[in-house]
């Protein structure tokens, strides 16, 4: 029998949050063995619960979930986007410049797959979410990395990007608060980004998953809402700020130039409907959790548990030798640096797999967010602090064997 091999679209495809070393912890898994997985941000098993108005809205409408609803989404949850724009002050977005998915992620490849010619190039951060790098390379396109600065504050090099931009260029991805950094940008960051998209004919693309989690004196600007003249699609859902990652709900704004994009909108359009309609027992809870009670607040500030735990975190960083971490202003991750003069790192994948089988904690190496040094990791801070300062002093002890 001939042997199937993938297709070659994959090539360059990857995602290695769920890559080779969580497959291993599945396996320890299966033997009976706990992890302590601190390699993806899923706030519901470390007892971040949704709010419960959402989850009884939810199925107080699911006799009204059985059928397909629009390609787009349900009407309700639209309205309510398209108010949560108005309130962010992101003018001209109408019920029809938004679109449903399952989750953010789903989004990401549909306006990647809707715009990209092969050959065609997007910049993306580095460090970045992989799932940009997958999805451009998935449409036959090239994601092409500019560098963001870890002594700036994790802020985005501009010489940089205005270097990579070429006559394939079509568009910047700007993820904020950043994921896995968590830098939040100051509106002259994204001011400068806007003016080398305009200047470029370039549209911008913004990530902004964790806009509502956001620590000490962080303050989230929308893209959108300083790009009126330039298309720009954003992306917000569910998943981190109403801790609902398992629903899959998450949101595609269209704004700024739509007349000059009617043939893009065409193709989202075209793949939306091929996808007959996102989740819809999950959009029941988009009106309820825009227009409630904002619960998140409540876990960000101090004494609450996310702004606590952060504050854990980098505590029983900085009391390891060698390592260093940038404090982080938003989102649910640290992003620490090892030393290499100290430590003996020559795989960054296999560190963390060695430190998986001997700890029984599962982090992700930095590679795997396009970043081009094997030195630094991603911790998840979701954990209780106890749990949390045990797992990151485990890896303090733990690096001692790569200590030169």
């Amino acid at each position: 029998m001939r042997t199937i091999h993938k297709s070659t679209k994959l090539e360059g495809v990857c995602y290695d949050i769920r890559g080779p070393v969580l497959e291993h912890a599945y396996r320890l898994e299966e033997e009976g063995q706990r992890i302590l997985k601190l390699n993806i941000g899923n706030p519901a098993p470390f007892g971040f619960a949704a709010p419960d108005e959402i989850i009884q809205d939810v199925i107080y409408n699911l006799p009204n979930a059985e059928g397909y609803t629009t390609s787009r989404g349900l009407f309700a949850a639209r309205k309510a986007i398209m108010q949560e724009s108005q309130r962010l002050r992101v003018p001209g977005v109408d019920i029809d410049d938004i679109f449903l998915g399952n989750g953010v992620s789903e989004l990401i490849v549909m306006a990647m797959q809707a715009l990209l010619n092969n050959g065609d190039e997007i910049l993306v951060p580095s460090p970045d979410y992989p799932l940009w790098t997958a999805a451009v390379n998935l449409a036959g396109g090239k994601a092409v990395h500019y560098r963001c600065d870890e002594q700036s504050d994790w802020f985005p090099d501009m010489e940089d990007i205005a270097s990579k931009v070429t006559d394939r260029t079509r568009g910047i991805v700007v993820i904020n608060p950043n994921n896995p950094t968590g830098a939040v940008y100051s509106q002259d960051l994204l001011e400068q980004v806007i003016q080398l998209a305009r200047e470029k004919n370039l549209i911008l693309f913004a990530d902004e998953i964790y806009s509502k989690i956001l620590y000490d004196d962080a303050e989230f600007v929308p893209m959108a809402r300083l790009a009126q003249d330039i298309l720009c699609v954003s992306f917000n859902g569910l998943s981190k700020c109403y801790r609902l990652a398992g629903f899959r709900s998450g949101w595609m704004t269209i704004s700024g130039a739509k007349h000059k994009a009617k043939g893009y909108v065409e193709g989202l359009e075209m793949l939306a409907s091929m996808r007959l309609c996102a989740n819809v027992p999950a959009m029941y809870a988009v009106q309820t959790a825009l227009g409630g009670y904002q619960s998140i607040n409540e876990l960000i500030i101090p004494g609450g548990r996310l702004r606590d735990q952060r504050d854990a975190a980098m505590a029983a960083i900085n009391d390891i030798p060698g390592m260093s971490c940038v404090q982080p202003k938003g989102a649910i991750y640290l992003f620490p640096k090892l030393d290499l003069s100290r430590y003996k790192i020559k795989d960054d994948q296999q560190l963390v797999l060695d430190f998986l089988i001997q700890e029984k904690v599962l982090l992700v190496q930095g590679t795997a967010f396009n970043w081009p040094e094997k030195d630094h990791l991603r911790i998840v801070f979701l954990p209780r602090e106890d749990e949390l300062t045990k797992a990151i002093q485990r890896l303090g002890n733990f690096l001692e064997h790569y200590s030169q």
